[in-house]
Parts: structure tokens; C-alpha cells; sequence
């Protein structure tokens, strides 16, 4: 491939539920803004084909893919069936502005996901800026089940503040029941957090399902949280993030 591609593989495969892996490649990628995303390449019946990914690794260590499994789909299926020493591509640069360079000054921060929408803010705590900046973090993720919440440990231990919220094992305890939004609107998230959303002080970042955020943007907005531009400073800075097929 041109020098805009690194030809890798596959270091390390971690299943944390079925349908759902964490993927470590070799090498290292050019420098990087935590938060930014590669476009990831794979040979497909004699045809190259590509799909954009967010990076979960922090800037200089060894590129990490947070993947769900999509049934049927073309690119995600290939993905998730690769092991260590399987041959794949990575753009050597990263790109995206979902990062904290583009942030406004604030003193909380939370960082909402769906499913693999995870991926971002993982970088971003691993890159261990962010106590620089904010007094609080703040990071609510939300899946089906216990078992896909992936990296509950880590983000534990990075010192952020965690709410999990599942919307199935009903039985589950130590999470939330239910959609974020729900939590949200019932008050919940909040006492979860165990701090209140105040546009005064806070800022949020959402990653993940396209409805999600446009629910919760919603929610926000109705409480005088408003959508972050550059020219017109708010409080909520978003990007959808699909499931890839």
C-alpha cells in the first residue's frame, strides 16, 4: 500500500462478549489527538474495501479497535474474525475533531456512549489529560448487558466517575436499568453521577447511536444545555457513530 497505509497485524484479541472485541494491532500510528479515528483495510473478495474506526488506544501506543459484530454486514464480519498474526491495514494518520482541542472552557465533563461509541473516550482517558482540565469526569455507558460493558475496570481505575446502564439482565445490580435517556428524564443519571447537569459549569460529549443523541440532545436543550459551535460556544458536543457493517 502508499505510505498513507501501515501493513500490520493483529498483536492481541480480547472477547469481552459474543459479538463484541477489542482488536490491538502493531506498531504505532503518526502523533494524534485522543478522540480521532483511522480508516482500517481489509482485502474482501480481491477488493480493498475500508471502514473508519475510533481509536480506543492513547497517542503513541499501539492502535486499539473497540468492534462490534454486525451480522451480515461485509466489512465487520472479516474484522471480528481475525486473530493474532492476521494481516490487516490502518491509516498511519488519525483524524476527527471529536477531541478537547475543540471544547469550550468548562469545570465538568461527561462523556456519554452507546456500545462501541466507548472507544473515544477510553483514548482520551488513557491519555491522561483530562484532570488537567476538569474537575469532574464523568463517563455513562450504555449497552444491553452486563456483559458488554467493556473496560468497567479501567475506567474505574483511571479515576473517572462511572454510571453503566444496561437495558436488559433486569437482575443485574452495581447499574442503571434502562435507556440513558430514561435515566436522564427520571433524574436518575444525575444521582447516579452523583452531580447535577448545570450549564453553568458542565460540558457533554456524546458518541454512539445516532438516536440516542438526538434524544438526548433534545432532553439537554430543554434545560438550557445547548449544541456547541464554534462560533456560538454550548454545552454539548456530538458524533454519531454507527455500527459498521
Amino acid at each position: 500500500m502508499t505510505d498513507a497505509w501501515l501493513d500490520t497485524r493483529i498483536a492481541a484479541r480480547r472477547e469481552h462478549a459474543p459479538g463484541l472485541v477489542t482488536l490491538t494491532l502493531e506498531g504505532s500510528l503518526a502523533p494524534f489527538e485522543a478522540g480521532q479515528w483511522a480508516n482500517i483495510s481489509l482485502d474482501i473478495d480481491g477488493e480493498r474495501v475500508r471502514r473508519a474506526y475510533s481509536l480506543a488506544s492513547a497517542p503513541g501506543a499501539p492502535p486499539e479497535l473497540f468492534v462490534t459484530l454486525v451480522p451480515g454486514g461485509r466489512f465487520s464480519p472479516r474484522l471480528f474474525a481475525l486473530g493474532p498474526g492476521d494481516p490487516i491495514q490502518i491509516e498511519r494518520q488519525p483524524q476527527g475533531f471529536f477531541t478537547l482541542r475543540w471544547l469550550p472552557p468548562a469545570r465538568d465533563l461527561w462523556l456519554v456512549a452507546t456500545g462501541t461509541g466507548l472507544a473515544p473516550y477510553i483514548s482520551m482517558l488513557r491519555a491522561g489529560e483530562l484532570f488537567s482540565r476538569f474537575e469532574q469526569v464523568v463517563v455513562v455507558h450504555g449497552v444491553r448487558t452486563v456483559a458488554e460493558l467493556a473496560y468497567r475496570e479501567e475506567i474505574a481505575s483511571l479515576g473517572a466517575r462511572y454510571v453503566a446502564a444496561v437495558t436488559r439482565d433486569a437482575d443485574a445490580t452495581g447499574v442503571e436499568h434502562g435507556r440513558i435517556t430514561a435515566l436522564l428524564e427520571s433524574g436518575r443519571l444525575e444521582e447516579a453521577a452523583g452531580l447535577a447537569l448545570d450549564p453553568a459549569r458542565s460540558h457533554l460529549m456524546l458518541c454512539g447511536n445516532p438516536q440516542m443523541i438526538e434524544d438526548l440532545s433534545q432532553l439537554l436543550g430543554a434545560r438550557g444545555l445547548t449544541k456547541h459551535r464554534q462560533r456560538k460556544p454550548g454545552h454539548v458536543t456530538a458524533e454519531s457513530f454507527w455500527e459498521l457493517k
